[in-house]
């Protein structure tokens, strides 16, 4: 009976040697995982259109992961330079044009470059901020992305209350990859310091990885000082 603890404790040591490997090799397997998840992809789109003389297999006779890649990086990097250019643009609007007078393609065209020419223009701020919003009753505190100021009928609509109105979208735990778009008041929204990326952790940990803060100057209020104490009367 007197070695049941230290088989226990021989027992728990095991235990937190083996959680302690798995949050390393966890990440780690995953990170590896999803690189060669896509680079394969990219490869199984683009490797098929590579001419036979151009493709580097076919001389050294294995298969060289991320050429398609590669070849995708440097044929959308070309692109972008001469679509800068008077021909190139020239060329981009007249493929545009002819987009735009098909249908149902135009409208999914016109879609798709809006969101990526706002996501991906360098002065823009969507989704580069972090605040707080009271969802999904009050006193709760829900996470959110913001996205930016509202914009189109939705603003003028909304801002006929007399309030500027912003666009946050409200993603969920542990995967937010889907979720909500909320027009919430300006004044509602609770800005945080952390990154969009310190959001996403903390939402995917489900609030376990919590950004480290370090509190601004301003948020710290010197209370005032006691009054003097009244002499006692004898």
């Amino acid at each position: 009976m007197n070695d049941s603890p230290e088989r226990i404790s021989l027992a728990g040591r095991i235990r937190n040697n083996f959680l302690a490997g798995l949050i390393i090799c966890a990440p780690l397997a995953i990170t590896i995982w999803l690189t060669f998840a896509l680079i394969d992809w990219a490869d199984s789109w683009v490797t098929p259109y590579i001419p036979q003389r151009y493709d580097p297999q076919y001389y050294f006779n294995i298969t060289i992961p991320g050429t398609g890649l590669l070849i995708a990086v440097v044929f959308i990097t070309i692109i972008g330079f001469l679509g800068k250019n008077l021909i190139g643009r020239s060329i981009v609007n007249f493929g545009e044009s002819l987009l735009h007078r098909m249908p149902l393609v135009r409208t999914i065209y016109k879609s798709l470059k809006q969101i990526f020419e706002t996501v991906l223009k360098e002065q823009s701020t969507s989704f580069k901020k972090v605040g707080l919003i009271e969802f999904p009753s009050p006193g709760t505190w829900a996470l959110v992305f913001i996205a930016g100021n509202a914009q189109g009928e939705v603003a003028a609509r909304l801002n006929e209350q007399g309030e500027e109105m912003m666009a946050v979208f409200l993603a969920p735990t542990p995967v937010p990859t889907a979720g909500f778009l909320m027009f919430v008041p300006k004044s509602k929204i609770i800005m945080l310091d952390m990154t969009p990326e310190e959001g996403a952790k903390l939402l995917i940990s489900g609030g376990l990885i919590a950004p480290e803060y370090k509190p601004r100057k301003s948020d710290t209020v010197a209370l005032p000082a006691a009054p003097p104490a009244e002499p006692s009367r004898s």
